[in-house]
């Protein structure tokens, strides 16, 4: 059976299909062979690189866990303002008046060109310069800058983004109805667009959450900073330490988009069971229906 999309495939195609999928399951169980190979002959799969963070606490109260509050701790700050802010400047670039229009183009452009690590260098030297704040704030307020002023910029690109993929038709009925286009946009668009976007939020927000280990170049105590001494503490085994902070990555990030996931659908849930237009598809004459 055939769809929009591709045609199914026949005998040989299917038959083509399941070699080309051995041959690649066969190729990454090599790679994965040699990977652990080498790492066995480097001693870097014995059990003592391994035991501190099975059997000695002083592992995660220590190193892991204090990284972990302050990775949390700036991800945290960073998505709670730019996300709010991301909405101003996406709104912003959709104004009917260049003055509001130009200069909120103008700063996402800027700074969504800039690297996260360049932001935060900038803002630590900045925050030395003309702050008073003390060696050990400084660090947090330069990685959550610049965690704030890149992602507010790509997240209003988002919003902006995620308004116009709306039908016309929706403005143009609440502007027949009488609504300005400030109540347009807060009770008609906004809600709407709020489920399309979400995808693309929450795979922003896990970015801030990653980019948070950039600050252990400025000397902030994150997650990934605390491979260093734990790995110093515990016999130089650094594998075993990269590969437990990569695992508490993976259970992060995965717990907050499979949280994203369930708001989602509940999302969904909800706008159908009020009759809320989720989307609108153009006839041949451009009319949306």
């Amino acid at each position: 059976m055939s769809s929009v999309l591709y045609d199914t495939p026949g005998p040989r195609a299917k038959r083509r299909n399941i070699l080309y999928s051995v041959v690649f399951l066969v190729a990454a169980a090599a790679v994965a062979w040699w990977v652990l190979s080498q790492l066995s002959d480097k001693n870097q799969l014995d059990w003592e690189k391994w035991k501190p963070f099975f059997t000695d606490s002083r592992s995660w109260t220590t190193y892991l866990w204090p990284g972990l509050e302050n990775t949390l701790k700036a991800a945290a700050i960073s998505m709670v303002i730019a996300l709010p802010l991301g909405a101003f400047f996406g709104i912003a670039r959709l104004s009917d008046h260049l003055s509001v229009r130009i200069p909120s183009t103008a700063v996402v452009e800027f700074f969504r060109a800039i690297p996260v690590l360049i932001l935060m260098i900038f803002a630590n030297a900045a925050y030395s310069q003309f702050s008073n704040l003390s060696s050990d704030e400084r660090p947090l307020y330069a990685v959550v800058t610049g965690l704030v002023l890149y992602n507010s910029s790509v997240l209003a690109e988002v919003v902006r983004s995620g308004i116009q993929a709306l039908p016309k038709g929706q403005s143009e009925a609440a502007y027949a109805i009488g609504l300005r286009k400030g109540q347009t946009m807060r009770s008609i668009l906004l809600p709407q667009s709020v489920t399309a976007m979400l995808p693309a939020i929450v795979s922003q927000l896990v970015v801030i959450l990653k980019d948070t280990a950039l600050g252990s170049i400025i000397t902030y105590p994150e997650l990934l900073a605390a491979i260093r001494p734990m790995s110093a503490a515990y016999g130089a085994n650094t594998i075993a330490c990269f590969t437990i902070v990569a695992v508490i990555y993976v259970i992060v990030n995965f717990t907050l988009t499979t949280f994203a996931s369930w708001l989602e659908k509940r999302l969904r849930r909800g706008k159908k069971s009020t009759g809320a237009v989720l989307s609108a598809a153009p006839t041949p004459d451009g009319a949306a229906v």
